[in-house]
């Protein structure tokens, strides 16, 4: 069970069921691409979720953090990097929405949502399933362009090869960061710890 503790949806806090719903807190900056996206990604949590049996205040979670995780995707980075803690603030601009979305979601959603909206995009080794669903999700969904048939063979497989599925897109991540860039110290962390 979740750290939220709970299969009963009414025992979910107001914003989590609000976005279960598709319905975003007022302080979301989200543009219509952006909410087509994350509507996408809350679709496949909600299935995996319901294929892995999960129970109704299970897949609502999941299917929360599939629209809250590009919550403050387009706003501003010089607006974003004062609001998040100062550990997050080196982050590059255009992963710091997922640290800013967490903390405007603090004391209103559990903390597994919270660190899966927070590392979504650079991954986490402290992650459990509901974050690396998330992480999966955000690159697997049907809109995104590049490799569509590697992609779909991936999304066949889910949820019942998550592992297996979460190390090949971590790796391949990796290797595209790696051949002209440096890949983010958490992610470097993250994809050791899925080798062993």
């Amino acid at each position: 069970m979740s750290a939220a503790g709970s299969t009963d949806l009414a025992a979910l806090p107001p914003v989590v069921r609000d976005a279960a719903e598709g319905r975003l807190p007022p302080w979301s900056q989200v543009k219509p691409k952006r909410r087509e996206h994350m509507g996408r990604v809350a679709a496949l949590l909600r299935e995996w979720a319901t294929a892995l049996g999960l129970p109704p205040a299970e897949v609502a979670r999941w299917t929360a953090a599939g629209w809250l995780h590009d919550a403050l995707r387009d706003a501003d980075a010089d607006e974003l990097r004062p609001l998040v803690p100062p550990a997050y603030r080196d982050f590059p601009d255009k992963v710091l929405h997922g640290p800013a979305a967490a903390e405007r979601l603090r004391g209103q959603a559990d903390e597994e949502i919270l660190e899966a909206v927070r590392f979504h995009t650079i991954g986490c080794r402290r992650f459990g399933t509901l974050g690396r669903a998330l992480y999966l999700a955000d690159f697997l969904e049907p809109g995104r362009t590049f490799s569509p048939e590697w992609t779909e063979s991936l999304r066949r497989r889910m949820p019942g090869e998550m592992e297996a599925v979460l190390r090949e897109v971590v790796g391949a991540r990796v290797a595209h960061v790696s051949g002209g860039g440096t890949v983010h110290p958490e992610t470097e962390a993250f994809h050791a710890s899925l080798q062993g």
